[in-house]
C-alpha cells in the first residue's frame, strides 16, 4: 500500500490558518446583529487551552508509562480541545476588534512578553503537531518521537500561556 505524503496539505493548512488570524487581527469588527454576546467567548478560549494542557499533561504521562492507547485517547482530546479553542478564537476575533490591554508597569512587560511568545509559538506548533500526529498515526516511531519531543513542550506552553494572557487581560474586557 502507498504511503501518503502529508506534508504539502500540513503547509497549507498552516499556512492558511495562520493568514486567517492575521487577516482578522488588521479587520474591522463586524457590524452586524450576532443574536448573542460574544464576551463569553474569551473565557470559552481559556477554557479551551486548560483543557489542552490537562489533555497533553495526561499524554505524556501515558506515553511515560507507555500506556499508548490512553496516550492516543488525550492527544485526541487536545487535538478536539485546540480546534474548538480555533474556532471559538477566529468567530470572536471576527466578530469583535481586539481589546486593549490597560495595565501599567512591569505587569504590561510581562503581559507583553508571553503574549509575544504565545502568538510566536502557537504559529509554530500547528504544524508541528501536525507532522507529530500524522507520524504517530503512520506508527512512525521514531520520526514521531524526534517531532514530539519539541512539540509537546511547545504545545504545553502556548496551552498554558493562553489561560495566562487571559487572565491578565480579561479586566479589560
Amino acid at each position: 500500500m502507498k504511503e501518503r505524503n502529508f506534508t504539502p496539505l500540513i503547509a497549507i493548512l498552516s499556512l492558511v490558518l495562520v493568514a486567517i488570524i492575521t487577516i482578522l487581527f488588521f479587520m474591522p469588527a463586524y457590524d452586524g446583529e450576532i443574536g448573542f454576546d460574544v464576551t463569553i467567548l474569551p473565557l470559552m478560549n481559556a477554557i479551551f487551552n486548560c483543557f489542552t494542557f490537562i489533555a497533553l499533561s495526561v499524554a505524556l504521562v501515558a506515553i511515560l508509562k507507555k500506556n499508548l492507547k490512553l496516550h492516543r485517547l488525550f492527544i485526541g482530546a487536545a487535538f478536539t480541545s485546540t480546534t474548538l479553542f480555533l474556532v471559538s478564537y477566529v468567530t470572536y476575533h471576527y466578530l469583535t476588534e481586539s481589546t486593549k490591554y490597560g495595565g501599567e508597569g512591569a505587569l504590561r512587560s510581562i503581559y507583553f512578553f508571553v503574549l509575544l511568545t504565545h502568538i510566536v509559538l502557537a504559529v509554530v506548533v500547528v504544524p508541528l503537531a501536525l507532522f507529530s500526529v500524522v507520524r504517530g498515526l503512520q506508527m512512525k516511531v521514531e520520526k514521531h518521537r524526534k517531532i514530539a519531543r519539541w512539540t509537546m513542550p511547545i504545545w504545553l506552553y502556548v496551552s498554558f500561556t493562553g489561560v495566562v494572557v487571559y487572565l491578565l487581560i480579561s479586566p479589560y474586557y
